[in-house]
């Protein structure tokens, strides 16, 4: 009997386990629906708070902009910042990404092959893991999208009239950020990982707008490094007789360290910004006065160049604030050429010294890096290397004399491209300055390689010693060329001194210059950046009269611009049914030229083909855009187009084209809004008479001016 209860109740153990097996084999039968996003999709505009996407092949791509490192603002691709952290590869694959709550700073870094940006505040981030799902964790199948037309997964069909306006709406990249992009292509990294800091200190700008932002500003990272090992000396060249002087020669889970964080995100899933906009300024000259100087990200260029920027530096022993009121980012190119000579180049040191001294470095502050040029330049250490003034004096004094000719050209392009970069501690948010230390003359042309530099953002002052005897005159490669350099010819750009012994007087003047960011006005600002193409509706609609008025509007607005070949460009385009190129952007370069060209356009009068019109516009204008600039439309019509105007638009904001639509009385809001980039609504405008056009003329600056000083900056 007792072995019978025994075996029953074995045999209904075994067969209890065998069902639950079973159960259990059913559940895990149950396979999770994985939706696919696209590679351009944000994680701010999927509102679930913890999902399994899919990523399709090909996301590696720099137009997916990414900012952070391990934690990333909402801002930044999906895709892209799973590649960047290493969860996928460019193939593709499922990624797991949990909202959390907004940071106070963005780390940029190179990884994978993915190029993060800085980021000084956001208002929502994400963390990215291998798409597994958690335990106890329901994961979506449909993935919600904040624009409405944009609720369903990518392998459900939409309906033909949601193709275009959604995808506008939700699934393309902003068009601003793809017109800094078109640099970024050529793009080879030589840099290592820069190395995130806690209690990096962030430093922004105050936009004036009166809505909210869609696009981050810069970021002021905090010197991570420290001293490189001095430099050995270059094995002396010739110098070549004639050209230049010769004197003395001689895991699948959340990281630990994101606990708290991912504990905070349900509370903070769908916060406003950080900070609200002040109110539109009054005038162009009050937005003027808050333009930051801007850097845009430069490509990291295989120059053939030698470079120090991947030492490994030892820990600082101390940080300093340094002056806060001079807050630049400056890069010395100082003079190694054998026509120093040994004695003139321990001069030359004590002034650096002296002048890290006087600017008072420190990581709120000035930062300083120092290039030494000969036949060709290198970096003796950059921006991040030393962060108080007395560990950079005793860096400078350890620089041994490179030799070689005195090549400022090649110099010069050397830094514009390889030296004020993240990874080497460029700011953003802090002007870029160069001083150039040169004995005597170049012995390579400089004016090219300085205008692209300037045109780049960065400010350039020329220190000249000693300049050229009567007798030595036509050695000189290129006569007058810190005139050719600089970019006022004012001389608050260059100081010449009549020998190297006298050189300490001119180190507090130096300074002085250096500092007063006010007067820096070479570098980038929204005034100066840009090529603007005014689209202007010549219809029969418009009349004589009307039309008038619009060139008035249109003046206005142009010649609160800083009009040049080397700053802004104006080009204009009127249309009926068809179209006519009233001038393009390199047909004027002075402001009271511009102004004369438009009040000279005649009315054309007609029919309203706008789609076309804008077709035009970015083949005959945009097309011949210079590549550091970005590209602006303000199209003003009065009507209903008789042609689509949705894919013209598309492609032009697709080719980094940034469009305002302004229409006028019987304008159509629907073509107004689809012409406009993202987010439509300060990008769009409408008046009820073409006599109130002028009201937004300063709102329409200021637009332009928010939305560039919001722009990462490198």
């Amino acid at each position: 009997m007792r072995a019978t209860v025994i075996a029953t109740f074995f045999g209904v153990f075994l067969t209890c386990t065998y069902t639950a097996k079973e159960a259990t084999k059913k559940t895990k039968k149950a396979k999770l629906y994985v939706p696919q996003i696209d590679c351009d999709v944000k994680a701010g505009k999927i509102i679930n708070p913890e999902f399994i996407a899919k990523c399709p092949p090909g996301c590696q791509d720099v137009k997916h902009r990414v900012y952070g490192t391990d934690i990333y603002a909402s801002f930044s691709s999906v895709c892209n910042a799973a590649i960047h952290s290493g969860i996928i590869d460019n193939t593709g694959g499922k990624v797991l990404v949990q909202k959390v709550a907004g940071h106070s700073g963005y780390r940029g870094s190179f990884s994978n092959g993915v190029r993060s940006l800085s980021l000084p505040r956001w208002r929502e981030s994400f963390l990215v893991s291998e798409g597994k799902p958690r335990k106890g964790v329901t994961y979506p199948s449909t993935l919600e999208y904040s624009s409405s037309k944009s609720t369903a997964v990518k392998s459900e069909p939409k309906k033909p009239e949601q193709d275009l306006k959604g995808t506008k709406s939700a699934d393309v990249s902003n068009t601003s950020e793809k017109a800094s992009d078109q640099g970024d292509t050529a793009r080879k990294e030589r840099q290592t990982t820069p190395v995130p800091t806690p209690g990096t200190e962030m430093a922004t700008t105050t936009p004036t707008a009166t809505t909210t932002t869609t696009e981050p500003s810069t970021t002021v990272p905090q010197p991570t490094t420290a001293p490189a090992a001095p430099r050995t000396t270059a094995a002396p060249a010739k110098a070549r007789p004639g050209l230049h002087r010769g004197r003395d020669m001689g895991s699948s889970s959340v990281h630990p360290a994101y606990a708290s964080v991912v504990a905070a995100a349900a509370s903070a899933q769908h916060q406003e910004p950080v900070a609200t906009f002040q109110s539109a300024a009054s005038s162009p000259v009050h937005l003027a006065m808050e333009i930051d100087s801007w850097k845009p990200g430069l490509s990291l260029f295989d120059t053939g160049f030698s470079s120090k920027e991947e030492l490994n530096p030892k820990p600082l022993e101390s940080i300093s604030q340094g002056n806060q009121n001079c807050k630049v980012d400056l890069s010395f190119l100082m003079d190694g050429s054998w026509s120093i000579g040994k004695r003139r180049f321990q001069l030359q040191k004590r002034f650096l010294g002296n002048v890290a001294q006087a600017l008072g470095i420190g990581s709120a502050g000035p930062l300083m890096g120092i290039v030494q040029y000969g036949d060709d330049p290198s970096t003796e250490f950059n921006l991040k290397t030393y962060a108080n003034s007395k560990d950079l004096r005793n860096a400078i004094e350890k620089i041994q004399q490179k030799g070689g000719l005195s090549n400022v050209g090649k110099a010069l392009s050397f830094v514009n491209k390889n030296f004020f970069l993240d990874a080497n501690g460029n700011r953003g948010g802090a002007p870029n300055v160069v001083v150039v230390m040169v004995d005597g003359w170049p012995t390579d042309r400089v004016e090219e390689a300085s205008r692209l530099a300037r045109e780049s953002g960065i400010n350039i002052f020329f220190v000249t010693v000693e300049a050229a005897a009567q007798s030595e005159k036509q050695n000189v490669v290129e006569p007058n060329f810190v005139d050719k350099a600089v970019c006022r010819t004012s001389g608050f750009y260059s100081i010449n001194v009549p020998s190297w012994f006298s050189l300490h007087k001119v180190v507090q003047p130096l300074v002085k210059r250096v500092c007063d960011t006010e007067r820096l006005a070479c570098s980038k600002t929204c005034l100066n950046a840009a090529d603007i193409g005014f689209v202007i509706d010549g219809s029969s609609s418009v009349g004589t009269g009307n039309f008038r008025t619009v060139l008035q509007f249109v003046a206005n607005i142009s010649k609160e611009f800083e009009i040049s070949d080397t700053d802004t460009r104006i080009g204009a385009v009127q249309y009926t049914y068809e179209q006519r190129l009233e001038f393009s952007f390199d047909k004027y370069s002075t402001k009271q030229d511009v102004l004369n060209a438009i009040k000279r356009i005649s009315y054309w009068s007609g029919g309203t083909s706008t789609g076309a019109a804008i077709s035009y516009a970015s083949e005959q204008l945009f097309s011949k855009s210079k590549p550091n600039k970005r590209k602006i439309m303000i199209l003003i019509t009065d009507g209903r187009s008789y042609d689509d105007v949705s894919v013209p638009a598309m492609a032009a904001h697709q080719n980094g084209v940034i469009a305002y639509s302004i229409g006028v009385a019987w304008a159509a809001p629907d073509e107004l809004e689809a012409i406009a980039s993202d987010p439509a609504k300060e990008h769009s405008f409408f008046v009820d008479d073409f006599d109130n056009l002028y009201r937004y003329v300063n709102q329409l600056i200021q637009n332009i001016c928010t939305e560039f000083n919001s722009q990462p900056r490198n």
